[in-house]
């Protein structure tokens, strides 16, 4: 009986003690947007971009993302200025409150923000320039699911740029934009 007894006892305490399998839910985001600033002349407003989202929601609530995004033309028709782009890839933070759960159908309103690369480039008469600085997002939207796999995203962006170095601080940049977009999320 004593062993039965501590036979039971061990695998209760095995049980309990066992680590958890852990949920991720991951996401991958294509998308297509239009692009609009606020008081700088240099931005074509209403331009496209399209990008990628990838990320994942721990417990669905926190979680992390890369985001991409690529802008042609950013500043104007490549026969008007000289070809021209920007670039943008940001490792966020994501925060979102799944509504009907974070299975099957649902809605996930979210705030996301993170910081990393804003890539400019120019070729104007031969003369080819590029700017890569740090930057930083902030943005808010949401995510609505049709089943356990598939859905669309929609959200708007802040991006600006940081200038200074590390030595000697950073300071908010004269570069700066919003976007708009939508797309197709799979989970």
């Amino acid at each position: 009986m004593r062993r039965v007894m501590k036979a039971l006892i061990l695998t209760a305490i095995v049980g309990v003690a066992a680590p958890s399998q852990a949920r991720a839910e991951g996401y991958v985001s294509p998308w297509a947007g239009v692009n609009f600033a606020s008081g700088l002349d240099s931005i074509d407003n209403g331009r496209g971009a399209f990008g990628v989202n990838a990320g994942g929601m721990g417990a669905g609530v926190i979680g992390g993302e890369v985001a991409f995004g690529f802008n042609p033309d950013f500043f104007g028709d490549s026969g008007d200025f000289g070809s021209n782009h920007e670039l943008d890839l940001m490792g966020n933070l994501i925060v979102g409150l799944p509504i009907g759960g974070t299975h099957g159908v649902g809605f996930r309103p979210y705030v996301t923000g993170g910081v990393g690369l804003i890539r400019t480039h120019f070729d104007i008469l031969n003369v080819s320039t590029s700017n890569n600085d740090w930057g930083w997002n902030a943005g808010a939207g949401a995510m609505g699911y049709f089943n356990d796999h598939v859905g669309v995203r929609a959200d708007v962006r802040y991006l600006r740029n940081f200038s200074g170095n590390f030595n000697d601080g950073f300071d908010e940049g004269n570069f700066h934009f919003w976007r708009t977009s939508i797309g197709l999320v799979i989970r």
